[in-house]
């Protein structure tokens, strides 16, 4: 069924709404959870979880139910708030600090194969399987299951803070984190980069999808491909600057991460593109996009207390979301007020991650000098360090 432009700018509202509401509200929740028991045992139960919203979003999908639908998706994000600390917590209480970035690239890059697959998969399935998603689900179903039996592969690791008291008032939880991350400048640049990162995601990713339709006037599986484009850009971005932080948390990367992203970003907003010309921009605005996830995420998970590493990164999972539906909504205000079209949505996109970046680097010079060094010791200079651990 093809939609008017109004009905379908409001569904990407509604859908992005339903997809981010569950992060602010339960969030909290995963990082008490991710606290107050194993990691490795939240992850498992979550995953049993996940497998019942799978089997509602098989009926929803078989009986063409909208409504279920949409409960399948907001049950389904709460699957991923309540997951996503001991995910991302797991990180540093498996890995020695010097192989944390390269973690956080593997992961990274992990995920975002996992969001090729699923993007070009969920395109080419539209168009090939019209009105018969009921099969769309049952392969839903059966990653699900696939999940599970990894998960229960996971080393054990105890409980970080066993006697952690959970917090009904996710708002409560925010807050008192929240005043915990300000303490350190670096961490609480690094929760707002986190949060400007999945707002800026989830704002291309929409405008993505209406470019292919409105501007190259493709099918549904090309499009697919461009998403698939931003995705293996940022996991081999991600994988890349793992790799070249040299065994430690290297944040002089993100101002080289942000100036690509502005770079390709405004490239993208050009006339008269072709097909390949937007592939090829995607795929290295999601390279710097790696460059700038990686030190971030590196920074969350390492200099918390390891008490409250699961509290401080549920606070930036949750921010992270309420980025997401932000988008959603700045997404609606210049479709549906604005009248912009996707190419001044790239432009408008790149010039607020140069305002972004020049705020950063005013209050933390200090990644600028970082980046400067780096560069250094990467072309002019060959250095090698021995004995870092000391």
């Amino acid at each position: 069924m093809r939609l008017k432009k109004a009905d379908r700018d409001r569904l990407v509202l509604v859908v992005g709404t339903l997809f981010s509401v569950p992060f602010i509200l339960f969030s909290m929740t995963g990082g008490f959870l991710a606290d107050h028991y194993s990691k490795r045992t939240v992850t498992i139960w979550t995953k049993f979880f996940e497998i019942a919203v799978m089997a509602l979003a098989i009926a929803g999908l078989g009986l063409q139910n909208l409504n279920l639908e949409m409960a399948a998706v907001f049950l389904a994000s709460t699957q991923a708030a309540l997951f996503g600390p001991s995910k991302y917590g797991l990180l540093p209480e498996l890995l020695p600090e010097p192989r944390l970035s390269w973690g956080n690239g593997v992961l990274e890059l992990g995920t975002f194969l996992a969001v090729i697959a699923g993007g070009v998969a969920g395109a080419v399935l539209a168009d090939k399987l019209p009105g018969h998603q009921g099969w769309s689900g049952l392969i839903f179903l059966s990653l699900s299951f696939v999940g599970l039996i990894f998960s229960l592969d996971i080393t054990k690791v105890p409980a970080a803070d066993p006697i952690k008291k959970f917090r009904a008032n996710p708002i409560g939880d925010l807050w008192a984190q929240g005043r915990l991350i300000r303490k350190d400048r670096v961490l609480w640049l690094a929760v707002l980069g986190n949060t400007y990162f999945w707002f800026l995601g989830a704002l291309l990713t929409a405008n993505i999808a209406f470019y292919g339709t409105d501007v190259l006037h493709i099918t549904a599986t090309r499009t697919g491909i461009l998403q698939a484009a931003v995705a293996i850009g940022i996991g081999l971005g991600s994988l890349a600057a793992g790799y070249l932080s040299g065994g430690k948390v290297e944040y002089g990367l993100i101002p080289l991460g942000s100036l690509g992203m502005t770079v390709f970003g405004g490239l993208l907003s050009g006339h008269h593109l072709s097909f390949s010309h937007v592939l090829v921009l995607l795929a290295a605005l999601g390279f710097s996009a790696g460059f700038f996830a990686v030190p971030v995420n590196a920074l969350i998970q390492h200099r918390p207390d390891e008490k409250d590493k699961g509290g401080v990164i549920a606070a930036a999972n949750l921010l992270s979301f309420v980025g997401i539906g932000g988008a959603a909504g700045v997404y609606y205000v210049f479709q549906h007020y604005g009248h912009f079209s996707p190419p001044s949505i790239f432009l408008s996109a790149s010039l607020v991650t140069v305002a972004a970046t020049i705020c950063v680097l005013y209050l933390l010079p200090d990644a600028l000098l970082r980046l400067l060094l780096w560069s250094a010791t990467h072309t002019l200079y060959r250095i090698h360090l021995e004995g870092r651990e000391n």
